[in-house]
């Protein structure tokens, strides 16, 4: 059994939450500039530097302060930087600083596209929590520092449509069910008519046109019309439509046990039971077909969230963490290959995660 070292920063993707069978987590971003200076991409070193002092100052000084961690971007190494990216707390590098909730459910990136950007996270179909909780960063960070923002336009921002609320929202699903029936242009062209955008969350599938693990994020396209109340029911209310979807086509393979649906299924369980060495391209495959197992019936054992967190245990940046910290034997033909050591530990957690399941036949 792998004992992995878990930081309070792990929670909020390891707890249940609303709609999880579909919904597998929420996210809310508001972007943010500092009045008086010139958007990151026009800033020089020296006032990219202020910038993120005032900012770190700013949350030194929250009631909560030492509930948040202030890193200076430069002094993150590489592999850092991968399991914050595999957090969804940066992409590209782009960035100077980055503030982080301990318990993880928050963050704000500096100098990135914006001065300031704050993310925040929720398991399941949560978006008014997740608001909430960046709301709550924005309004404390409004008391020391002043946003850029003008009555006609809202919040200025480097890139015009994120201008308005600042807002961009996003929720990640798992669609198998719609994947396997066809439906995903459909959706993808009603999504677009109400300017959501759909993107596959882990890159394509081995199908054209498909997501890897039918894994897709459904995210806000604008944020310059419409207020934030606006925005989140918008959403709110398409991402309850796509899991009544969902379930639909999920209950009648169920109803009709279609055989290859119940092969994928289980090939998948026997894979994840048995296989010795694992590619995190398999493994995203192995855990979305599980997991469409488990809310079909077909598979007991585990619960969806559970299921859901090992997408984030099974990347590379997180076992590389585990590689480093920890004491693993390996088999000699493993042990001196770097690769190879990756995935025998991601099929030994994933083994132990599904240690527990039964396939209902």
């Amino acid at each position: 059994m792998i004992e992995e070292k878990r930081s309070v920063g792990d929670a909020w993707y390891a707890a249940p939450g609303d709609d999880d069978d579909v919904v597998l987590s929420t996210r809310v971003r508001l972007a943010r500039n500092l009045a008086n200076f010139p958007f990151p991409e026009s800033c020089d070193d020296d006032e990219a530097v202020r910038i993120q002092n005032i900012i770190f100052d700013a949350f030194n000084h929250f009631p909560n302060g030492a509930a948040y961690q202030s890193v200076p971007l430069a002094v993150v190494e590489p592999l850092g930087a991968k399991i914050l990216s595999e957090r969804g707390l940066f992409e590209n590098n782009f960035g100077t600083g980055l503030v982080m909730r301990l318990d993880g459910i928050s963050s704000c990136l500096i100098n990135c596209v914006d001065h300031v950007r704050i993310s925040s996270f929720s398991p399941g179909l949560a978006l008014n929590a997740a608001y909430s909780s960046s709301r709550d960063v924005d309004s404390q960070l409004q008391e020391r520092v002043q946003f850029a923002a003008s009555y006609d336009f809202g919040y200025l921002t480097a890139n015009a449509l994120d201008s308005g609320s600042g807002m961009k929202v996003s929720v990640k699903v798992h669609l198998p069910s719609m994947s396997y029936a066809g439906k995903i242009p459909e959706l993808i062209k009603m999504a677009d008519k109400k300017g959501f955008a759909v993107t596959a969350c882990y890159g394509s599938g081995s199908k054209a046109g498909s997501s890897l693990g039918a894994f897709y994020q459904i995210s806000s396209a604008q944020s310059v019309s419409g207020n934030e109340i606006d925005q989140l029911a918008a959403l709110i209310s398409f991402a309850k439509n796509i899991c009544e979807s969902e379930r639909k086509f999920r209950l009648d393979y169920a109803d009709n046990k279609v055989t290859a649906v119940r092969d994928s299924i289980l090939r998948a369980f026997a894979a994840a039971r048995f296989c010795v060495l694992m590619e995190l391209r398999e493994s995203i495959e192995i855990v979305s077909n599980v997991k469409w197992g488990l809310d079909l019936g077909y598979i007991k054992g585990a619960k969806d969230f559970e299921l859901s967190s090992l997408l984030y245990r099974a990347q590379s940046g997180h076992l590389g963490f585990l590689l480093k910290t920890g004491n693993f034997k390996f088999e000699n033909d493993v042990a001196d290959n770097d690769e190879l050591k990756e995935q025998r530990l991601r099929a030994i957690i994933i083994q132990d995660a599904f240690k527990n399941l039964s396939f209902e036949i």
